[in-house]
């Protein structure tokens, strides 16, 4: 569920986290306030070079929120969970797309598009607000905006544990 209090909310606890994600080396990959059933999460993704632990997601969970409690920017009760953004990762902001050129992608259109909701393919570029994509068995570029997506994410259908 979005509305315009969880978007500010979510602004401000990014401008709260990344400071002290700077600090420790942290990337803030991510911050989501959203309402699940009746109870709200605020979900804070960290990432750093060569991923991170449960010790990562504890080292920052503690003094941040401290923080929270100090500044208390939620006047709501939520539940707070710090985690990494994982291997199939949602992109959503500008860094993500450039970050990820020439990765493979998955994408969820909101509406089907060629008969199919999912697609697989390249990244090849962005361009706010779209993404240019080489789907899988195709020789040619497709711009998609970003407002036809559900998601996209890193593709992780890989086999990584096929011996």
């Amino acid at each position: 569920m979005k509305n315009k209090k969880s978007g500010s909310t979510v602004k401000r606890i990014a401008e709260l986290a990344k400071p002290l994600c700077d600090e420790m080396g942290l990337e803030l990959w991510d911050v989501k306030f959203e309402k699940e059933g009746a109870t709200w999460y605020l979900r804070v993704f960290i990432d750093k070079d060569g991923g991170i632990n449960i010790d990562d997601c504890e080292s920052f969970s503690r003094p941040f929120n401290k923080l929270l409690d100090e500044v208390d920017p939620i006047s709501q009760s939520y539940v707070f969970e710090v985690s990494g953004p994982g291997l199939g990762r949602e992109l959503r902001k500008q860094e993500h797309f450039e970050r990820f050129i020439g990765e493979k992608i998955k994408i969820r259109f909101i509406r089907a598009r060629n008969g199919e909701k999912e697609a697989v393919g390249i990244l090849k570029g962005y361009s706010k607000p779209n993404i240019i994509v080489r789907f899988d068995g195709s020789d040619d570029d497709d711009t998609i905006s970003l407002s036809d997506c559900a998601f996209v994410r890193l593709n992780d259908d890989e086999d990584l544990f096929d011996i």
